[in-house]
């Protein structure tokens, strides 16, 4: 095969990449986000779950490992009763996403550059 042939062949690729945070032994990302989100358009919990297309349970387990893992409270939560109960994201959380989808986008910034770089002559 010529080697004109082989770069051909190399451009038609595409980098892939996931990106998630660790702390004390947890590990989330873009699926953990989205979650939280839903919980700030939905205001609660059960309607992030649904949304999402898993259980309340599921999903309040997640919330409740991150938090622990991560020392800080990221949902807010009221219970029913005549006003209703709901959940709110905390200022902590809003912040953790913000910072999340700025580094996720400039991660896949330089990978794209990386990959030009390496594949893209």
């Amino acid at each position: 095969m010529a080697l004109d042939d082989v770069r051909e062949k190399l451009t038609s690729f595409a980098p892939g990449y996931k990106i998630w945070l660790e702390k004390g032994g947890g590990v989330q990302g873009d699926g953990f986000f989205k979650l939280l989100e839903h919980i700030e358009q939905t205001g609660s919990i059960s309607g992030a779950a649904a949304a999402m297309g898993m259980s309340y349970r599921a999903a309040w387990g997640k919330i409740k490992a991150a938090e622990k893992n991560w020392g800080m409270i990221l949902v807010a939560t009221r219970v029913g009763g005549e006003a209703g109960g709901g959940a709110r994201l905390t200022p902590e959380a809003g912040e953790l996403i913000r910072r999340f989808y700025q580094f996720r986008e400039e991660v896949g910034r330089e990978i794209k550059a990386i990959f030009a770089r390496n594949f893209k002559d």
